[in-house]
């Protein structure tokens, strides 16, 4: 006696077996290594730290908030140091000698930062003051006279008609 139950053809099971293998390799390299549990104290000194240092690659993210993989780094790094016993401002020094004041995500005021610090309000002037003298050559330009009689007239006649 024939069955009549169809079999799915070979082709669509390997396809599956195929598909899960390609899902279980993405969570597989999606997954992130757990964080130990470390002692608060370094908890609390990494959060105020990190929230004071810029993620190099995201650059308008604090260190705390980027996912990017150098931020992760960048995290072990510190907590690595932090656990050797050093201070907040060794570790500040130690990223900003390997990666320069940008790291910082508020640089210090110094020559080499006054273009960031000032700039934007040397622009502003420079802006503003263009402008008004951009207005007052206008100004001048525009030569005021009155009407005369016949150009009365004629926009009168224009208005009456509208």
């Amino acid at each position: 006696m024939k069955s009549w139950v169809r079999r799915p053809p070979a082709c669509s099971i390997r396809l599956i077996v195929l598909l899960g293998l390609l899902i279980s390799f993405a969570v597989f390299t999606a997954a992130k290594e757990a964080q130990p549990n470390e002692d608060p104290q370094i908890a609390a000194r990494m959060k105020n730290l990190t929230e004071q240092l810029r993620c190099l690659v995201c650059q308008n993210e604090t260190l705390a908030d980027s996912r990017a993989d150098l931020a992760e780094d960048l995290r072990k790094e510190i907590r690595e140091q932090m656990q050797q016993g050093k201070s907040d401002q060794e570790v500040i020094a130690f990223l900003t000698q390997r990666y320069g004041d940008f790291v910082l995500y508020k640089p210090p005021v110094k020559a080499t930062t006054y273009p960031l610090w000032f700039g934007p309000f040397v622009l502003l002037i420079a802006g503003t003051l263009v402008l008004f003298r951009f207005l007052r050559r206008r100004r001048e330009m525009i030569q005021e006279q009155p009407l005369t009689a016949d150009e009365r007239k004629r926009a009168e006649e224009i208005l009456r008609s509208a």
